[in-house]
Parts: C-alpha cells; sequence; structure tokens
C-alpha cells in the first residue's frame, strides 16, 4: 500500500513545534534531548520516555505478543506478512499506551517511539545480533524494513501509529566485545552496494520516522556523530525529515573508546554539530555547556528539540485524545486470540526444512506409539524468544507443542540430553550426566526427535546477557558443549532421527546433514514455536520458509570477523559451496516453473517485467517462494543477486502465472567511487524457488529458468 501522509498536516506540526520550542529556556530544551525527556508543565508537555523496542513484538514492559525473532520473519521472504506483523505490533503498541497514559505511567519501554527494525546486515554468522537483522541480503531487507515500518507507523493521513527508527546506522555488525572502539572500514563500493540500501529505502519508501547511529567507527568516525553519513548522505541525498538518536551511551564513547575527543563537552558537541538529535543516554547535558561556549549554535540545538517535537505532534499526544483514532484502541487487543493465531501461523511460515531424506517427514501419528523429544532446547522457553523480546502470558516448547498435539494418542518420552553448553547438567554430577537417559529414550521410542541448538545467553548483544564465550558473539559455528554427542547418540540407536535446530544464525550441521533423516531451522520461533513445529512435524502445516543466510560449513573458510571487506562473504561474494545456500528450503510438496519470459529482451527506462508459470506438481497443497536474481555477465562482478521475489499459493495440482517487475536499478552495480552504473553486454535473470548456484540446484534437483536481457551502458546516480 502506498504511503499517503497529509503534507500540510506535516508542515502544520513543525510549525507547531518550533512555536513550543521558542518558548523553552536553553536548560529546556537541552533536557528535552536526553530519551527521558522531563514533563514542562508552564508549557503542557508532559514527560516522555523515548526509549521504547519493538522488534519482534512490544518489548520489555510487561505482557505482549511474542513473534518469532526477526531472523526467523525474514526466513518467509513475505513483505505483506511482515506490513501484518507490525501492524499488529503497534496495535498492541498503542494499546498499551493508551492503558499507561491514564494512570500517567510515562516509564521506559512505555512510549510510542520504537527503535525498530535493525536493517544492517548479518554479515558475519559469528555476530551476536545477526538474529535481530533480516539476513544477509541487501535486496530482502529493503523489502522486508520497509514494510515492517508501514505496519508500525501506519497509513493513517494525519497521525504516527507508531514511530519506527531504522538502526544502526552504518555499517554495523560486530564483533561486539570492540563495538566501542572499533573502525569499521569499508569502500564506497561495498558501503552503496551493500550496508547503505536498506537505510536508503526505510528513509526514501517507507518515510521512517527515525535513524539511530551505530556505536563503532566507520572509516574513521564515530558514527552518532558523522557528517557524511548524518548529512551528507542522510538529509542531503536521501531527504530525511525525521530525528536522528545515539545508541544507548555511544556518545561517551567518542572520548572514552574511538578517542577521537578528549571530554564530554568535545563528544556533545560532535555529535550535535554532525546531526544527532537525541542522546540515549545522559551525556547531553553537557549540550548546555556546548552552547554557552560557542561550540554548538542554539539554532542547531533549537533544529534538534524541534525534530524532535515534530515526532511527537505526528503521534497526536499534543491533540484532543478524539482527533486520533489510534486512541479508540482498547487494552482487551493485547495478546487477544486472533494475536496468538496470527503468531503461530507466522511461526508455521519461519520454519525452515532442509533435509527429508525418503520423505521422513511429515511423520504419521497413527503410525507411532512413542516419540522420543531430546535436547537442551526441546523444553526451553528461552530459546522461543531471542532477545529485546516481550513477556508472553503462555509459551509453547518444541515438547509442550508435540505433547499438546498428539494427546494420549502417542506417548512422549524426553531428555534434556545435556546442558546447553556445559558437560553437565546437575553441578554435582559428572560429565555427560544425562547420557544415560538419551540411551533410554532412543530405546522406548519409534522416531526420536532431538532439539538442539543455542538462545539469546550465547548469541546476542555485548553486556546484555552472562554470555560464556565472546560477548555475545560466536567464537565459531559449531554446536556448544555436548550437544552434536546427543546427536550422535541418537542417531547410533538406529531410530529414525529428526533434528530441529532453534539458533537465530548459521550452525555448522555437516555431521547432521550426512547422518540426520530430516533437519528443520526453527530458529526463534516465538511463544507459540512449539505448537507451529508440531504443526509442521505431523503434516498440519506444509514448510515454506527459506534461508535469509547462508549456512558454511565451517568459519574457517570466512574472512576475519573484522574485515568488512564483503569478498569472500555471503552468497553474494562467496566462492565456495555452502552446507545450506541462501534462499534455499525445502517442502513437502515439489513446484516446478514454465514459460519464463520478459516483456522485452533489452533493457528500458521502465525495467522489465518477469512472467512465469508455476505449478504444484505434488499431493499437497503449499506456498512458494519465487525468487528473481540477475547475474551481470562480466568478470570481476557479484553472484547472481536476488532482485525480485513473490509468494504464491497453489493447491496440489494447480497453475498460476506470476509476474515480478524488475526495475532499471535490478541490473546495475555500483563501482569504486560510488556510481551506479549499468554496463554493456547483457544480464541473466533466473527464476525459481531457489539460488541459481550448483549446491542448491544439487540440494533440490530443480533446474532455474533462464531470461537473457541486453543491457546499455548508462551512470544512473
Amino acid at each position: 500500500m502506498e504511503l499517503v501522509r497529509n503534507k500540510e498536516k506535516i508542515s502544520e506540526y513543525r510549525k507547531r513545534a518550533k512555536e513550543l520550542v521558542a518558548q523553552m529556556t536553553l536548560e529546556e530544551k537541552v533536557e528535552q534531548t536526553l530519551n527521558w525527556a522531563p514533563a514542562i508543565e508552564r508549557l503542557g508537555i508532559k514527560k516522555y520516555n523515548w526509549w521504547n523496542e519493538a522488534l519482534h513484538g512490544v518489548a520489555r514492559a510487561g505482557v505482549a505478543t511474542v513473534f518469532p525473532q526477526a531472523i526467523g520473519l525474514a526466513a518467509t521472504f513475505d513483505e505483506n506478512l511482515l506490513e501484518e506483523i507490525a501492524d499488529a505490533i503497534s496495535t498492541e503498541g498503542r494499546a498499551k499506551f493508551n492503558m499507561q497514559q491514564a494512570t500517567d505511567d510515562t516509564d521506559i519501554y512505555k512510549g510510542l517511539t520504537f527503535w525498530s527494525p535493525n536493517v544492517n546486515i548479518f554479515r558475519d554468522p559469528r555476530w551476536g545480533r545477526g538474529h535481530e537483522t533480516f539476513g544477509e541480503d541487501p535486496y530482502l531487507t529493503s523489502r522486508l524494513g520497509v514494510r515492517f515500518i508501514e505496519g508500525l507507523q501506519g497509513h493513517d493521513e494525519n497521525y504516527l501509529k507508531a514511530a519506527a527508527c531504522a538502526k544502526h546506522f552504518a555499517v554495523h555488525s560486530g564483533p561486539e566485545a570492540i563495538r566501542h572502539s572499533f573502525d569499521a572500514v569499508a569502500t564506497k563500493q561495498d558501503m552503496y552496494e551493500t550496508y547503505l540500501p536498506a537505510f536508503k529505502a526505510c528513509v526514501q519508501e517507507a518515510k521512517v520516522e527515525a535513524v539511530m547511529g551505530a556505536y563503532n567507527r566507520t572509516n574513521g568516525v564515530p558514527c552518532c556523530g558523522h557528517k557524511e553519513l548524518l548529512q551528507d548522505i542522510l538529509r542531503d541525498a536521501w531527504g530525511f525529515e525525521g530525528h536522528v538518536v545515539s545508541d544507548c551511551w555511544a556518545i561517551k564513547d567518542f572520548h572514552e573508546g574511538h578517542l577521537v575527543t578528549t571530554t564530554p563537552v568535545e563528544s556533545v558537541s560532535m555529535a550535535m554539530n554532525n546531526g544527532c538529535d537525541l542522546n540515549c543516554g545522559n551525556l547531553f547535558h553537557y549540550v548546555k555547556q556546548a552552547v554557552e561556549e560557542g561550540r554548538v549554535s542554539e539554532e542547531r540545538l533549537d533544529e534538534a528539540v524541534v525534530n524532535l517535537f515534530t515526532t511527537r505532534m505526528k503521534l497526536g499526544v499534543f491533540d484532543k485524545l478524539e482527533d486520533n483514532p489510534f486512541n479508540k484502541i482498547p487494552y482487551s487487543v493485547v495478546d487477544s486470540k486472533p494475536m496468538r493465531e496470527l503468531n503461530r501461523r507466522v511461526a508455521e511460515k519461519c520454519i525452515v526444512l532442509l533435509k527429508n531424506a525418503d520423505h521422513l517427514l511429515p511423520l504419521d501419528k497413527n503410525k507411532l506409539k512413542t516419540i522420543g523429544v531430546i535436547g537442551p532446547n526441546a523444553n526451553s522457553r528461552a530459546a522461543l524468544v531471542g532477545n529485546y523480546e516481550g513477556t508472553a502470558s503462555r509459551y509453547w516448547t518444541v515438547l509442550e507443542g508435540i505433547q499438546e498435539y498428539l494427546g494420549e494418542d502417542v506417548r512422549v518420552m524426553t531428555s534434556e540430553g545435556c546442558h546447553l553448553y556445559k558437560t553437565k547438567v546437575q553441578g554435582l554430577g559428572t560429565e555427560n550426566d544425562r547420557m544415560s537417559e538419551v540411551r533410554g529414550v532412543c530405546a522406548e521410542s519409534d522416531v526420536v526427535i532431538v532439539c538442539l541448538g543455542l538462545d539469546a545467553t550465547l548469541e546476542g548483544e555485548e553486556g546484555d546477557t552472562g554470555n560464556e564465550f565472546a560477548s555475545g558473539d560466536k567464537l565459531n559455528l559449531d554446536l556448544p558443549g555436548l550437544q552434536n554427542q546427543v546427536l550422535e547418540e541418537a542417531y547410533k540407536s538406529g531410530k529414525p532421527v529428526i533434528l530441529i535446530m532453534l539458533a537465530g544464525s548459521a550452525i555448522a550441521m555437516n555431521w547432521a546433514d550426512e547422518h540426520v533423516g530430516a533437519i528443520l531451522q526453527g530458529w526463534y520461533p516465538g511463544a507459540e514455536g512449539g505448537k507451529a513445529i508440531a504443526n509442521i512435524l505431523f503434516g498440519e502445516a506444509n514448510p515454506e520458509g527459506k534461508l535469509p543466510v547462508t549456512f558454511y560449513r565451517s568459519a574457517e573458510e570466512l574472512p576475519e570477523f573484522t574485515d568488512y571487506s564483503m569478498k569472500g562473504r555471503t552468497y553474494r561474494y562467496m566462492t565456495n559451496d555452502a552446507l545450506y545456500p541462501f534462499g534455499f528450503g525445502l517442502s513437502y510438496t515439489s513446484y516446478a516453473y514454465d514459460k519464463a519470459e520478459a516483456d522485452k529482451t533489452e533493457l528500458a527506462d521502465d525495467g522489465i517485467a518477469v512472467k512465469a508459470t508455476v505449478t504444484n506438481t505434488g499431493k499437497m497443497a503449499g506456498t512458494e517462494t519465487v525468487q528473481v536474481y540477475v547475474k551481470v555477465n562480466r568478470e570481476g562482478t557479484p553472484n547472481a543477486q536476488l532482485k525480485g521475489i513473490c509468494k504464491v499459493a497453489l493447491a496440489a495440482g494447480e497453475s498460476k502465472e506470476i509476474t515480478v517487475s524488475l526495475p532499471k536499478e535490478a541490473f546495475a552495480l555500483y563501482d569504486e567511487e560510488g556510481a551506479l552504473r549499468l554496463s554493456e553486454g547483457t544480464a541473466t535473470v533466473y527464476v525459481g524457488g531457489h539460488a541459481p548456484d550448483a549446491r542448491s540446484t544439487a540440494l533440490t534437483g530443480a533446474k532455474l529458468q533462464e531470461i537473457t536481457v541486453t543491457v546499455k551502458e548508462e551512470i544512473l546516480k
């Protein structure tokens, strides 16, 4: 849906904000640039805390729907679904806000400014915060980010439903341990080809209200005080009109970590002068001194505060209650039955089927007497939610979902198997103190489901968890602790083994790929995750998820974690075969493609439209994720890149014609100077259910449709 805002209304909001700010003292203006902005009673301004989170549901403020973690949402490859989810999140956000305002509760996590989504590129699987993102691809991240923002902010012409925030700008993806002092060095080509496109789409297409700067430096300059990023690119080139917020306590890193300034006054001056309007933290108290000493002009401070109050005006908090339609949303919508049903449906769509030898799945409960459910994540609530999570009123672990589905019809036996990462479950026990129980459960079972992986205590944000490894990052891609031993023991039992991996990033599953019958990647599937996984296991739902990240065979094939060059990284630049490639995911049915063609063979100003017929050739209804890739046929160019997606639901035997439009820019690449160029020659367009790499073709046995397009030389921008 096209976003249409009332430009006159927005102009009026900015005018009102200017009039309000003009009545404030210097000290009052400075205080409004802190995330815990105090009340100014004489001007009718209530206290407001800008810090709120909604990465996959309203977070950290009590009960709310806990959707699958962002990386799981990305696996749906479904733009429409992302907007539906974000609309549900902002509905709950407004409902909670309305309830909180009625009792004058203005605490942290109680506002309407949600610091989501995270549209950083998940360039390295070791990064602990990667599960907060939409994966490794700029195009997919752009599409999902735009629609998530549109869902959060809504389509009312006069008011924002909530204010979204694209973060962390820019070139930010670890390592977590050194983020307060690290310099992410990236070429102009990598900046414009990989690190900036999603932010640009969020600003220009979704009209995101806020952008958050990153902790690190980019090419020598701290991101929260980076003139090129915040002024030259964000405002001047892209036309951003919202406000910029620092990451939390990031400005003190200028003098404490990055050492580009020596005092707090210098740091806040650098941030404020280069475009940062709001400080998550307390350092902007020094802006008063900076203004008094002539380091920051009061006009620049006024501009920052006007930006902030314009956002609050857009949210309607200064207008009559009856004028704003979102004030009518009742608290009863929170955690309601429709929300839980949406959550379960979303979780089913996130799950990726990575292997299904001899059609082991779906299981037929009528042919089973006993099922073993084993592993540290089998009955783990933590493995459902990831980070930046809310609180569900009911959680369904994998074990509980299977138990609920089977009822009394099939016996379910279980064992934790091992600790998530330690060598024993009980402190006084000996190493591997649950292995005999694993053997016992396997011996009694007709089929064994092993649930392994990670949770947010092992991959997450620096300082946010009791991480045992690398401040939230992973040292390697291996399963921690004794988990692989548990899987091997289940395999030795001779029973059919199904592996369910709950993790927010790529795990090296080389042994499992060779030995285990079926593998499901469940991500962190949300509060309804266990029910969703049970529905997939027993064929009540057909898996449709696709990998938004590459699953490598080992971290040893990756460049250094601190190297921000894209060479050798992600499906777009890697030369090795992946274990499981980006865009890959199996189904219980099969799909065939035919009659792929473009409306023109030579690229025109309006791009091309690609058509193809997709047929469900199997015996079960399903939803196919049509993927369109473009490869520029010139030496030294990236591998084929995703440039179009389309979800198509098909009954068994049904065919549908799909159309995907590719703009001119889909055939262009950025050069070393950051210019977007079309090159003389040809490009190949691939249409199918996976990426056009040899490994995907080998795993699926499906050949892609190919179209050749002639391209003429042109500089686009």
